[in-house]
């Protein structure tokens, strides 16, 4: 019996249309999944220290989000590789929007264990929203991966804006449903995450990672094998560099930006101070993101994350020699967010191409994991760090993670241009 011969053909060039119709509808959920996480996580600290009678709960709602959205990483992937992107995307649209409403009736009978659940579901959005822009990824092609990427992370800034925005609205609405003190933005949230829902569940046709999976099995007879992400890891050096690269980035954000309200405070900053402050480093981390994107498909995704770093490395340096500079420390904060973007939009980018459809959700789980966990792990060490070695400490040490992603990048980059002489 003869057999077919197992050499990989061209997989097919993927559909411009369908592929500009999959990231705005994607861009459309982010909007929605935003708005829904503005309008609640930022009351979250403050519904948590009056259900628990004490301020000093409050930080739990920032804890049981990102523990929700790190718990969840590698299940929605596996979710995703199994059924899909559109079945993943609204199971986790669905948990959110339940934590929302669950949120509600936390407050309703003065429960703060079950308050802490319904932080941790709420978190479960944040994780919908860091796979949907690895979803944009799936049928596009390399000249606009990045992009593509960096459009649907953009279109999280719209709703994480405006979410905010929705407090007092919430809580006249809250007083018409009779819904208890600080809980009338989470009825906003809950609407959001179930629309988001439905524009998954009905928008993302055909769905893109299946879609993907069966070129890929259309191009070539005999598939790779399906691994799990730690897998890919031990053998994928592309991929481990990428998954370091956002890791490592992230928490370098988590752990400045979170504590530079509090040096700023400290430093008799006023309030309206300080929120310009991170309002301005949200806008650095979001705003450019197509710039970055572009230039991580023109430049190349290793250059990208170089520029990337060095935006991170002297944003520190301005951390560790102005900290008694408000002007300083404000540049800081908007070069920490143009250096994270432009450093994550191209290793994601760098991740979602580092494997075949077949491996993509996985390494993505674990990509996700590996920044939510850095990312806590950052900010839990930034305090103990800024008690000790104060704020500009605090830039010092935190070179050194930005330093150790610096040298990967030049060892990766010689790595590649041996391999494209080999190829030559």
């Amino acid at each position: 019996m003869s057999q077919r011969s197992s050499t990989p053909r061209v997989l097919p060039e993927p559909s411009a249309p369908a592929q500009r119709r999959i990231v705005a509808v994607l861009a459309g959920a982010q909007v929605l999944g935003g708005l829904g996480m503005g309008a609640t996580l930022s009351l979250g600290a403050l519904l948590s220290a009056e259900v628990s009678g004490s301020s000093a709960w409050s930080g739990m709602a920032a804890t049981m989000s990102t523990l929700g959205a790190a718990v969840v990483a590698v299940p929605l992937a596996r979710l995703a590789q199994q059924r899909g992107r559109r079945v993943s995307l609204t199971t986790g649209a669905l948990i959110a929007g339940s934590g929302a409403a669950l949120a509600i009736t936390a407050a309703a009978v003065s429960s703060f264990p079950l308050l802490l659940l319904a932080l941790m579901m709420l978190g479960v959005g944040a994780a919908t929203n860091l796979q949907a822009r690895f979803a944009a990824t799936d049928l596009a092609t390399d000249r606009t991966r990045a992009r593509d990427l960096s459009l649907v992370v953009w279109s999280t800034t719209v709703g994480a804006v405006m979410g905010p925005n929705l407090f007092e609205p919430g809580e006249a609405l809250g007083g018409l449903l009779g819904l208890p003190p600080l809980t009338g933005a989470f009825a906003f949230s809950l609407a959001a995450q179930l629309a988001a829902a439905t524009v998954y569940i009905f928008g993302l046709r055909p769905d893109p990672l299946l879609a993907a999976l069966t070129a890929r099995r259309t191009a070539t007879v005999a598939a790779p094998p399906q691994l799990n992400g730690l897998a890919i890891l031990r053998s994928n050096p592309v991929a481990r560099y990428a998954v370091a690269s956002i890791a490592l980035s992230h928490a370098t954000m988590v752990a400045l930006m979170s504590m530079t309200p509090v040096h700023l405070h400290s430093h008799g900053a006023s309030l309206a101070i300080v929120g310009i402050t991170i309002s301005l480093h949200v806008a650095g981390m979001y705003a450019l993101s197509p710039v970055f994107g572009w230039m991580a498909d023109r430049m190349g995704r290793i250059a990208s994350i170089a520029l990337g770093q060095a935006m991170l490395f002297a944003a520190l340096i301005l951390a560790w020699t102005g900290a008694d500079s408000r002007a300083a420390v404000t540049a800081s904060l908007i070069l920490l967010g143009l250096g994270w973007s432009a450093s994550v939009v191209a290793s994601s980018a760098l991740v979602a191409e580092s494997v075949g459809a077949e491996n993509r959700a996985a390494i993505q789980g674990t990509s996700d994991l590996s920044m939510n966990a850095a990312g806590a792990l950052g900010g839990a060490l930034a305090g103990p760090i800024l008690t000790i070695l104060g704020y500009s400490g605090l830039g010092f040490v935190t070179i050194s993670l930005v330093t150790a992603v610096l040298l990967w990048t030049g060892r990766q980059s010689l790595r590649a241009r041996r391999a494209a002489r080999a190829r030559n």
